[in-house]
Protein backbone atom coordinates (compact mmCIF):
# COMPACT_ATOMS: atom_id res chain seq x y z
CA UNK A 1 0.00 0.00 0.00
CA UNK A 2 1.35 3.61 -1.08
CA UNK A 3 0.26 5.65 1.91
CA UNK A 4 2.17 8.78 3.59
CA UNK A 5 1.77 9.35 7.06
CA UNK A 6 2.74 12.83 8.96
CA UNK A 7 1.89 16.01 10.67
CA UNK A 8 -0.37 18.98 9.51
CA UNK A 9 1.51 22.81 9.05
CA UNK A 10 -1.73 25.00 7.70
CA UNK A 11 -1.09 28.01 5.54
CA UNK A 12 -3.79 29.68 4.43
CA UNK A 13 -4.63 31.01 0.53
CA UNK A 14 -2.44 32.59 -2.19
CA UNK A 15 1.04 30.94 -0.71
CA UNK A 16 3.77 32.46 -3.63
CA UNK A 17 6.63 30.97 -3.98
CA UNK A 18 8.10 33.79 -2.92
CA UNK A 19 6.64 32.60 0.39
CA UNK A 20 8.18 29.39 0.14
CA UNK A 21 11.60 30.15 -1.11
CA UNK A 22 12.43 33.96 -1.06
CA UNK A 23 14.17 35.51 -4.12
CA UNK A 24 17.18 36.27 -1.69
CA UNK A 25 18.11 33.08 -1.24
CA UNK A 26 18.37 31.79 -5.40
CA UNK A 27 21.95 31.93 -5.12
CA UNK A 28 21.81 28.56 -4.82
CA UNK A 29 19.96 25.19 -6.05
CA UNK A 30 21.36 23.46 -3.26
CA UNK A 31 18.62 21.33 -1.54
CA UNK A 32 20.06 21.70 2.05
CA UNK A 33 20.71 25.04 1.86
CA UNK A 34 17.40 25.75 0.38
CA UNK A 35 15.33 23.88 3.25
CA UNK A 36 17.25 26.23 6.06
CA UNK A 37 15.21 29.17 4.32
CA UNK A 38 11.98 27.13 3.53
CA UNK A 39 8.50 29.27 4.17
CA UNK A 40 10.69 31.62 6.33
CA UNK A 41 8.45 34.65 5.31
CA UNK A 42 5.42 32.85 5.85
CA UNK A 43 6.61 31.37 9.49
CA UNK A 44 10.01 32.10 10.04
CA UNK A 45 9.85 29.42 12.63
CA UNK A 46 8.78 26.15 10.38
CA UNK A 47 11.86 24.75 9.06
CA UNK A 48 12.74 24.28 12.68
CA UNK A 49 9.37 22.76 13.31
CA UNK A 50 8.74 20.65 10.60
CA UNK A 51 10.00 16.90 10.49
CA UNK A 52 10.51 14.51 7.74
CA UNK A 53 7.01 13.08 6.88
CA UNK A 54 4.85 16.29 7.92
CA UNK A 55 2.24 17.44 5.75
CA UNK A 56 1.32 20.99 4.73
CA UNK A 57 -2.29 21.40 4.12
CA UNK A 58 -3.42 24.83 2.68
CA UNK A 59 -6.62 26.76 0.67
CA UNK A 60 -6.47 27.94 -2.35
CA UNK A 61 -3.42 28.95 -5.31
CA UNK A 62 -0.89 27.15 -3.58
CA UNK A 63 2.48 27.80 -4.99
CA UNK A 64 1.29 30.82 -7.17
CA UNK A 65 3.65 33.22 -8.12
CA UNK A 66 7.19 32.87 -10.22
CA UNK A 67 7.95 29.99 -12.06
CA UNK A 68 10.74 28.27 -9.23
CA UNK A 69 12.07 24.67 -8.96
CA UNK A 70 13.64 26.23 -5.89
CA UNK A 71 10.23 26.35 -3.70
CA UNK A 72 9.13 22.00 -4.33
CA UNK A 73 13.01 21.33 -4.09
CA UNK A 74 13.21 23.63 -0.79
CA UNK A 75 10.12 22.10 0.44
CA UNK A 76 11.33 18.04 -0.06
CA UNK A 77 14.42 18.71 1.31
CA UNK A 78 12.82 20.25 4.52
CA UNK A 79 10.73 16.92 4.70
CA UNK A 80 8.03 17.97 3.77
CA UNK A 81 6.22 14.78 2.31
CA UNK A 82 2.75 16.06 0.43
CA UNK A 83 0.96 19.07 0.21
CA UNK A 84 -3.01 18.85 0.05
CA UNK A 85 -4.43 22.35 -1.08
CA UNK A 86 -7.84 23.61 -2.50
CA UNK A 87 -6.11 24.39 -5.26
CA UNK A 88 -2.23 24.86 -6.83
CA UNK A 89 -1.16 27.28 -9.55
CA UNK A 90 -0.09 25.61 -12.33
CA UNK A 91 3.01 25.92 -12.91
CA UNK A 92 4.13 24.83 -9.71
CA UNK A 93 1.77 21.84 -10.17
CA UNK A 94 4.03 20.85 -12.44
CA UNK A 95 7.08 21.69 -10.61
CA UNK A 96 6.24 19.80 -8.00
CA UNK A 97 6.27 16.98 -10.09
CA UNK A 98 9.10 17.20 -11.56
CA UNK A 99 10.49 17.53 -8.58
CA UNK A 100 9.17 14.29 -6.99
CA UNK A 101 6.99 15.86 -4.47
CA UNK A 102 3.41 14.54 -3.98
CA UNK A 103 0.59 17.20 -3.92
CA UNK A 104 -3.00 16.50 -3.86
CA UNK A 105 -5.69 18.75 -4.51
CA UNK A 106 -8.83 18.27 -1.93
CA UNK A 107 -11.89 20.84 -1.83
CA UNK A 108 -12.15 20.44 1.97
CA UNK A 109 -8.42 21.31 3.09
CA UNK A 110 -10.20 23.78 5.26
CA UNK A 111 -11.73 21.06 7.60
CA UNK A 112 -8.25 19.85 8.32
CA UNK A 113 -6.28 21.36 11.29
CA UNK A 114 -2.80 22.33 12.36
CA UNK A 115 -1.45 19.06 13.72
CA UNK A 116 -3.98 16.71 13.01
CA UNK A 117 -1.87 13.60 11.96
CA UNK A 118 -3.05 12.35 7.93
CA UNK A 119 -2.94 9.16 6.61
CA UNK A 120 -2.68 9.42 2.85
CA UNK A 121 -3.48 6.93 0.76
CA UNK A 122 -2.15 6.90 -2.78
CA UNK A 123 -3.48 3.84 -4.33
CA UNK A 124 -7.61 4.84 -3.09
CA UNK A 125 -7.19 8.54 -3.36
CA UNK A 126 -8.54 9.17 0.66
CA UNK A 127 -6.97 11.16 3.20
CA UNK A 128 -7.90 10.29 6.82
CA UNK A 129 -7.26 12.82 9.75
CA UNK A 130 -6.56 10.60 13.16
CA UNK A 131 -8.04 13.55 15.28
CA UNK A 132 -11.48 13.64 13.48
CA UNK A 133 -11.90 10.47 12.12
CA UNK A 134 -12.77 12.27 8.95
CA UNK A 135 -12.01 10.62 5.41
CA UNK A 136 -11.38 12.62 2.54
CA UNK A 137 -11.58 11.75 -1.16
CA UNK A 138 -9.13 13.88 -3.12
CA UNK A 139 -8.54 14.10 -6.69
CA UNK A 140 -6.64 11.26 -8.32
CA UNK A 141 -3.19 12.00 -9.25
CA UNK A 142 -2.84 10.85 -12.98
CA UNK A 143 -0.79 7.74 -13.62
CA UNK A 144 2.21 9.39 -15.55
CA UNK A 145 2.27 12.04 -12.56
CA UNK A 146 2.60 9.41 -9.81
CA UNK A 147 5.33 7.53 -11.72
CA UNK A 148 7.33 10.28 -11.76
CA UNK A 149 6.60 11.49 -8.01
CA UNK A 150 8.06 7.31 -6.97
CA UNK A 151 10.90 7.96 -9.10
CA UNK A 152 12.15 11.43 -7.30
CA UNK A 153 11.32 13.68 -10.00
CA UNK A 154 11.46 14.03 -13.55
CA UNK A 155 15.57 13.50 -14.54
CA UNK A 156 15.48 10.13 -11.88
CA UNK A 157 12.44 9.07 -14.41
CA UNK A 158 14.33 10.22 -17.55
CA UNK A 159 17.11 7.80 -16.16
CA UNK A 160 15.31 4.87 -15.48
CA UNK A 161 13.75 5.12 -18.88
CA UNK A 162 17.07 4.66 -20.70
Amino acid sequence: MNTIDGKVWTFGDNIDTDLIIAARYLTTSDPIELAKYVMEDADPTFKDKVKAGDIIVAGENFGCGSSREHAPIALKAAGVSAIVAKSFARIFYRNAFNMGLTILELEESSEIKEGDILTVDLDNGTIKSKESGKTYKFTPIPPFMQELVSCGGLINYAKKAK
